[in-house]
Order: structure tokens, then C-alpha cells, then sequence
């Protein structure tokens, strides 16, 4: 497997089978329409609403501008699938909540079936952007992987035999709240030093203050300039990273572990730190070299619309 994956190209479209997905963020909704064979063929982006009203609206705005690129009707696509933040039902597509984006209690796939006439299913962002990203590896149906989503939070996706797995009571993959640190920060999950705290966004934003746009960028520019606390933080940073991809492989034993999320635009520079970090700790252990941690690693492509790729995914059902 290559460091990092290769995006599809686009073709031209078999406008009878287009899959629509949606991907709803904070602050942006990313929109696809993929072709039968799984390449994305209409792109779109657009400002999220804050509340169910504005949220449903954003999603109906999506669907509807990506019908009139491809020339079709809404009824003429294929599926449609949504993947959002917060706590989603699958099965029912409702939102129990989704903080950042004051929902409480919504039944987003209810809702957006009723609007755009037709079925619309729903999954968490994260999951949906698993599958987006299995969906880049190109493997077969056996192939095992994690999706290490390194955002605001830190949390997992696991795509098993082709399939979402997501445990019992749908908590699987929600390494961010494993505690590695008895004495670190509290965790707004109640618990004290989790993994989120020290490798996420909001771990960096805490720990390296910035007026920058893109704090993680800063950080590392502060670290290879040679910048003391700069290099100390990140190299934290990166060391926690690289437990969650150990603690995926140790505990799932899957294939592949493939980095993506807003950190994952750091690219290359990222996916080499965490991977010399894994490599070092093969050197000192057998155990972790038989194992061959690094060399299971991959980051997604810049820019590439995973949760999108894979709301599509989740829309087939």
C-alpha cells in the first residue's frame, strides 16, 4: 500500500446510477455524486446552518444543486446518504444530539425523506468517512481497516470484511476516551488524561496557543524552525498518534490503519513523524517489529471528500 492513497479521476456519468452523499459539518457540508463504479463526478461545497431547520435546509440545498449539475431530477439518483457528527441511529437515521450543530433529538432521515421525496439514510461522520476511505484502498471484501480520525477530537472508524463495525452499543472505534495519562487533563467525557486530549486538534490548540487559522500547520512550521516548547508539543503529539494507531492494530488487528480528518491536510510530514515514531518502537521490541506496525499506515489524499464518498456509500444501505 502506498503512503499515501490515490484518488480516483473522474469520469463522465451514467446519470441513472449517480449515489449522492452528504457530508454535514460544523461549519461546511461537502456534497458527491458517484457514478456506478464509485468515482465521484459532481463535487460541491457549501456553509452549514446552525439548528434543524438551517441543517435540513443545507442538506436539501446540497441534493438539489448536485441534481442540477448532473441534469436530472432528484427521483433519478440512485441513493442518498447523509453522514453527520454526534450520536446517530443508523437504523432510524435520528440525531440524539450533535452539539456544534445545536440539534437535539432530530430525525434528520425522516425529515430529508419527507422534503426530497425519497429514502435517505444516515450514519456519523466518522463512520461514513471509513467507509469513504476503504472505499479509496481499492482491497477486497477481506481486507480490514481503521479509519483514525484525527479532527477537534480523535476518535475511529472500523470497516471489517467490507462492513461497518460498530459494536454492541455502537461505541467502537472511540479510542480518543481510552485514558493514557492518570494524571493528565480532564476530559469533557469525565474522565482524566484520555488520548483526545493529548492528540487531536484541541489538543494542539490547548497546548500551543495561536491566532493561525490552521494551529497544527503552525506547530509544526514552530518545530522544524527549531522553536524548543514548539518541538515538545508536537513530538507529544505525534507519539500519541502513534499509540492510537498501535492501540488499533494491538486490539482489531486490522490491515490497514489510514489517517485522515482535518489534521490529516498536514499529509506527508505527518504520516513520516508517525511512522518513524512506530518504527522506533519496532527497533527497541521484537513484539511490535513481528507485527510490522509502520508499514500498515496510510493518510488520505489532501482535500479528499471522505465522509462524502461515504455517505454515498451508506445511502446504498
Amino acid at each position: 500500500m502506498s503512503d499515501v492513497l490515490t484518488e480516483k479521476p473522474s469520469t463522465a456519468p451514467t446519470i441513472e446510477s449517480l449515489r449522492v452523499g452528504i457530508d454535514i459539518g460544523g461549519t461546511k457540508t461537502d456534497a458527491v455524486a458517484m457514478s456506478h463504479d464509485g468515482r465521484v463526478v459532481q463535487q460541491l461545497r457549501l456553509p452549514t446552518g446552525f439548528g434543524p431547520e438551517a441543517v435540513l435546509e443545507t442538506a436539501v440545498s446540497a441534493v438539489t444543486r448536485l441534481a442540477e449539475l448532473a441534469g436530472i431530477s432528484i427521483a433519478g439518483f440512485g441513493s442518498i446518504g447523509i453522514g453527520i457528527p454526534g450520536a446517530v441511529d443508523n437504523g432510524t437515521g435520528r440525531v440524539s444530539h450533535a452539539v456544534n450543530l445545536g440539534l437535539e433529538g432530530l430525525d434528520l432521515g425522516a425529515e430529508l425523506s419527507a422534503r426530497l421525496g425519497r429514502a435517505v439514510r444516515v450514519d456519523n461522520d466518522v463512520n461514513a468517512a471509513a467507509l469513504g476511505a476503504f472505499h479509496l484502498l481499492e482491497k477486497s471484501a477481506s481486507h480490514s481497516m481503521a479509519y483514525l480520525n484525527l479532527g477537534t477530537g480523535l476518535a475511529a472508524g472500523l470497516v471489517l470484511r467490507g462492513q461497518l463495525w460498530r459494536g454492541s452499543r455502537g461505541t467502537a472505534g472511540e479510542i480518543g476516551h481510552i485514558p493514557v495519562d492518570p494524571n493528565g487533563p480532564e476530559c469533557p467525557c469525565g474522565q482524566r488524561g484520555c488520548l483526545e486530549m493529548v492528540a487531536s486538534g484541541s489538543a494542539i490548540a490547548r497546548q500551543w496557543p495561536t491566532d493561525d487559522p490552521k494551529p497544527a500547520r503552525a506547530l509544526f512550521a514552530a518545530a522544524a524552525s527549531g522553536e524548543a516548547e514548539a518541538i515538545e508539543v508536537k513530538t507529544r503529539f505525534v507519539e500519541n498518534v502513534a499509540a492510537a494507531v498501535r492501540i488499533l492494530v494491538l486490539t482489531v488487528d486490522v490491515d490497514s490503519v489510514v489517517i485522515g480528518g482535518g489534521l490529516s491536510s498536514l499529509g506527508p510530514v505527518l504520516l513520516d513523524d508517525v511512522r518513524e515514531v512506530l518504527a522506533s518502537w519496532e527497533r527497541a521490541s521484537g513484539f511490535l517489529a513481528s507485527i510490522h506496525l509502520s508499514d500498515r499506515l496510510a493518510i488520505v489524499p489532501v482535500d479528499f471528500p471522505a465522509a462524502a464518498v461515504g455517505a454515498a456509500l451508506v445511502g446504498l444501505g
